[in-house]
Parts: structure tokens; sequence; C-alpha cells
């Protein structure tokens, strides 16, 4: 069956801004991954649809020749477009199946290509076409996508290759594997395969563009008299200065420890402290604050309204 017209896939309109249709392409791969619809056929199925029409449109050269009905679709070159050019010189008069009339403008691998056109023809032939690209999808967890790695991925039941993922990839990112689609036809190269990319939550760690934000646990004491303590990077783990008086909500600044960027910096991580007292109370620390809080009040929801 035919690919669709990918702005129908994807709910937009011809003249549809990029950042449209890729708030649409996101808005569709969340609610149908297959992650999120397990044993859903045709969940998958729209997936790989959605993945598809975004990676042409998201080309800019992809889309103008979508649009200018070069390529079909799938991405695939329409065969009419090779010899449109040439029909004029095909039409020969009556019982004449050819007839070559001066071409001018064309160039001699423009006549290679017509000549060879018409044997093939001649002989019963087919045209000589790149095979479809096919999408496929891969769960990556929130680590392997700022570290990168190398993942198995399932191309097909009996087929699976490992793709590199590289560092700093975003949910949503579509890999190009060159060659690895479907074949070609008439000796055609194959297509591509579009790989999709979702990351994976990660229980700690929040991603927000190129900036890693995590929310740190710090005792009373190290909250209120300050001093080093141990925080995790996606990078590894770093030893972190408390200011003295800190507070939940503070939030502190890690440089260089966010995501890689594609020019090699990366971005940052910010430690957002929350104060936790111990798991079941402190009879201790219960009876200091009895006699503290009475001679020093504050009032910490002061400004708040109903």
């Amino acid at each position: 069956m035919a690919a669709r017209n990918p702005y129908e896939v994807l709910g937009v309109k011809k003249e549809a801004s990029e950042e449209e249709i890729r708030a649409a392409y996101r808005r569709l791969a969340k609610q149908y991954h297959p992650d999120l619809n397990p044993g859903n056929k045709a969940a998958e199925t729209r997936f790989k649809e959605v993945a598809s029409a975004y990676d042409l449109l998201s080309d800019k050269d992809k889309r103008a020749r979508f649009d200018r009905g070069e390529i079909d679709a799938s991405g695939a070159e329409r065969p009419e477009q090779a010899y449109a050019r040439y029909r004029g010189f095909a039409e020969g008069a009556p019982g004449e199946r050819y007839e070559f009339h001066a071409a001018e403008g064309l160039a001699p691998e423009d006549l290679d290509d017509l000549f060879g056109m018409f044997r093939r023809a001649g002989r019963g032939g087919t045209i000589r076409m790149r095979g479809a690209d096919l999408p496929f999808a891969l769960t990556v967890d929130f680590l392997t996508a700022i570290n990168g790695a190398r993942q198995r991925v399932s191309l097909t039941p009996e087929r699976s290759l490992e793709v590199t993922i590289p560092a700093g990839v975003r949910d949503g990112q579509i890999l190009r594997l060159q060659g690895q689609g479907a074949p070609g036809l008439g000796g055609g190269p194959p297509g591509d395969a579009l790989i999709a990319i979702r990351v994976a939550p990660h229980p700690h760690f929040r991603r927000e563009d190129d900036d890693i934000h995590l929310e740190l646990p710090v005792t009373l004491a190290e909250a209120v008299l300050g001093g080093k303590v141990t925080v995790p990077t996606a990078s590894g783990a770093v030893s972190m200065t408390i200011p003295a008086n800190a507070n939940t909500g503070q939030v502190m600044r890690l440089k260089g420890k966010g995501a890689p960027r594609p020019d090699g910096t990366r971005g940052d991580q910010y430690v957002s402290l929350k104060v936790v007292l111990p798991e079941g109370g402190d009879a201790e620390l219960a009876r200091f604050l009895r006699d503290w809080a009475p001679r020093h009040p504050y009032d910490p929801r002061r400004g708040m309204r109903p």
C-alpha cells in the first residue's frame, strides 16, 4: 500500500512551519509509541507512519522535492520525473516507437540516461528506483542517551544490527542508517532505516534542552551548617559544597555536567536542594525545637494569600 501524504499523517497544513511540524510529530509519537501501547499492532504501524512522515518533512531538501512532486511520500524517486524531460522526444509518428529530435540543453550524461531508458523500455525492462526508507523505534535509557553507546536494534524478526547511539541524542530524534531500508527496484540502491529514538525517563535526572536537573535531598545539618556532599551526575559522582543556611528549593549549578552538544561543549546540571528530616522523627531534635522555636519566631508563609 502506498504511503500516505506526510502532511495528512501529521495533521498539518502544507504551509506549516518547522515548529508546527515538530510539535505535531512529538504529540503523535508519544500517543502511538510502542512502549506505551504494548501489543497494539495498529499503534505500532501508526507510529512508524508518523516517524516516516516526520523524517521527510523535517528535511528541508526532501520536503521541497516532495512538494515539487519529485519524490513520493516514502521518499522514493517518482519514475515519471526521470523521463518527463524526454517525453517530447519519445513520441514518434504512427507506427514508430521513438523518434529523436535535436535536444537543446541536454548534457552528454542526459543523453546516456535517455538512451539507456529507451533500451530498457524496448527490452521490457524495469526502471531503476531507490528503495523506500523504513521506520523503526528504539528505546534507550537516559544515561545511554546522554553518554552514547552501542545498542542492538531489531529491524525484522530475522535481522538485527548494532546502532551507534550518539552522545546527547534527544527524545524523538531520528537516526538514519544508510542502505538498511527496503531493497531498490531494477538494481536501484536500497533505502535507509529511520530509527526513532525514545529516551526512557530516569528516576532522578530530568533533561531540559541541554541542561540536566536533579533534586538532591540534604539533611537538616547539611542545610544549616553547610559542607561538602556527593552529587550524582550523568557522567559520574562529583563533590559539591552546600553553603550554610541553605534551604529547600535553592538551586546550585554544576557547570559542564549537562548533555553534550554537537560542538563538543556540554550543558550544565542544576541541583535543587530538598531538606529532609530523619525518618520516624527524632526525640532530641523535637525537644530542642520546642525550646528554640518560641525564642526564634519567623513566618515562612509571609506574603501568601488565599
